[in-house]
């Protein structure tokens, strides 16, 4: 007969395949997974209005987001540390090294809605909700937000690399001939 832990991390195990079945079949919707995301920003932001307190969660949400976005910015492999590991030209001399993220586009939208969720779910337990002078905070993000923004496009004007894909050449299959014309 099995004991209890067991049973616990059976039900656990079976609980986290669907969990992690849902997210991989959400992959493929970019645009629908951001639009959600972006829904619950706008919930979250219109309970803090609403309720006109939480601030320090929302400070902290917007500190952590910030993270994210630094490190979805960014390249898996530093290149200051390495020998011109990004490629810095086109020409057809170099070998060809794909723009790699330090954090992939799934697991930042990821975090992003989980962090939400949670300082979400926060905003209902009233231990959470510190009086703290608020347009100290704003001032102080917006300022953090600024100068990291600062340092991470001279790091890629040094390093001469877009973490985005514009610009860059797309192949696009062709039609399949038909064998019969109608």
């Amino acid at each position: 007969m099995e004991n209890f832990s067991e049973k616990v991390e059976k039900v656990r195990l079976v609980v986290w395949q669907h969990y992690r079945k849902i997210i991989d079949d959400l992959g493929p919707f970019l645009w629908q997974r951001w639009a959600g995301t972006g829904f619950l920003l706008f919930v979250f932001m219109w309970r803090v209005i609403a309720l006109q307190g939480y601030y320090l969660v929302t400070y902290a949400l917007g500190i952590y987001l910030l993270n994210q976005f630094m490190l979805f910015l960014s390249p898996k492999i530093d290149p200051e540390g390495e020998e011109s590991l990004l490629p810095l030209s086109n020409s057809l001399d170099e070998d060809f090294r794909p723009f790699i993220r330090a954090l992939p586009e799934k697991s930042f939208w990821l975090h992003a809605t989980t962090a939400l969720l949670i300082s979400f779910f926060l905003t209902f337990i009233p231990l959470f909700n510190i009086p703290v002078f608020w347009p100290i905070l704003l001032i102080y993000f917006i300022a953090l937000t600024f100068a990291t923004m600062k340092n991470q496009i001279a790091h890629m004007i040094k390093y001469k690399y877009l973490p985005w894909e514009y610009g860059k050449k797309r192949y696009v299959r062709e039609q399949e001939p038909k064998l019969f014309s109608d």
